[in-house]
């Protein structure tokens, strides 16, 4: 502007005068334009570096169940002709929960009586002979080979005495058997047969929850697991009523993630659960991870300087920026954990890291929420 005013000026001076005018006059430009630049302050955003704390607090929900479960089963198959409990109800050891049909058991066990019957009769026969041949052995009114022959047929009535009477066992094992007996006391927590249904020996027909402990038991992702350390104190709460809490350590990890979720399960002994803590509850168990020093940083903050980590920092007094190398302990989803290279009280830019150079001077327009 200043040029086009004085151009009909300088187009009568002599061109060593209008040469030097012009010479005099870039000069200035330029250095109106350096203080200009000077004078401008790059906006940016920045964030207070502070400590992390020597610990991580982590939370996750989980579900109160009982430290030991037995499955109930019939030794033997046949027919469930009646299960007594359901699920929700309390059994008592000793207490008779299911019964199968015991029709066959019954027969057979009638039929092993009357074998050890004919059994026993057929001793009695073949020991009497004996008694008779001893005798008229001995005062030579028989033979020798007579005399073997009933002491063969003894001999054989008695192991098929032995014989009627261990299946008279096993028939009345078999009868007892029909009906199944609790030999844990607890609460019924899943069922696995029904009236009518032809179940096989060894099928589970009741799973009880043993009244003698409590876990709760967790999912917990892969990432979080390896950070968890065995001895961690877990507190644990009911999420329907925070003030009932107990505490315990982890007692068993699944050694295999779960193929749908990819977690892990993870059980934890109670010490001295509140009776509110009933089986199914809701829990959230909280613990602190310990982790080494360090700070963070939102992930926005992270540059790269010579293929390195970097970041921007602020010298507050000169408002002006240096970039400075940083070591990463762990990358997050929105922050970075820095191990080295920044210390508590630093100000780091979090927005506007790729514009700026070193010395640059910015303005800060506050810190980054």
């Amino acid at each position: 502007m200043v040029i086009a005013i004085l151009r009909p000026l300088i187009s009568k001076w002599r061109p060593l005068g209008r040469a030097s005018f012009l010479f005099s006059l870039t000069l200035a430009a330029c250095g109106e334009t350096e203080q200009l630049q000077q004078e401008i302050l790059r906006p940016v955003r920045v964030v207070t570096v502070a400590e992390l704390a020597s610990g991580e607090s982590i939370s996750l929900s989980g579900v109160i169940r009982a430290e030991k479960e037995v499955d109930l089963a019939f030794r033997i198959g046949g027919r469930l002709l009646e299960r007594l409990p359901n699920v929700g109800d309390q059994v008592q050891t000793g207490q008779a929960v299911a019964r199968l049909d015991p029709e066959d058991e019954t027969n057979a066990f009638k039929t092993a009586q009357s074998n050890l019957v004919a059994a026993e009769a057929q001793l009695i026969e073949a020991e009497s002979n004996y008694e008779r041949q001893a005798k008229l052995l001995k005062d030579g009114w028989t033979t020798r080979q007579r005399y073997d022959n009933v002491r063969q047929v003894l001999q054989t009535a008695r192991s098929q005495v032995d014989s009627a009477r261990a299946q008279l066992e096993i028939a009345r094992r078999r009868l007892d058997d029909t009906e199944l007996v609790a030999d844990v006391s607890g609460a019924v927590v899943r069922v696995g047969a029904e009236p009518g249904e032809v179940v096989a020996a060894g099928q589970r027909i009741l799973r009880i929850a043993r009244e003698d402990g409590r876990d709760a038991v967790f999912d917990v992702p892969a990432d979080m697991l390896a950070r968890v350390p065995r001895i961690a104190t877990i507190e644990v709460g009911l999420t329907t009523q925070p003030n009932a809490t107990a505490r315990g350590r982890v007692r068993e990890v699944s050694p295999q993630a779960d193929p749908e979720t990819g977690t892990f399960r993870v059980r934890v002994g109670l010490e001295d659960p509140p009776t509110e803590m009933r089986l199914g509850s809701i829990v959230t168990g909280r613990t602190v991870i310990p982790r080494r020093g360090g700070v963070v940083i939102p992930s926005s903050a992270l540059t790269r300087t010579q293929g390195k980590p970097a970041v921007w920092v602020v010298d507050p007094a000169a408002s002006t920026v240096s970039s400075r190398p940083v070591e990463i302990m762990q990358h997050q989803q929105s922050e970075v954990v820095v191990e080295a290279g920044l210390t508590s009280g630093d100000v780091v830019v979090t927005a506007g890291v790729q514009s700026l150079r070193p010395g640059q001077r910015v303005r800060l327009l506050g810190e980054a929420s």
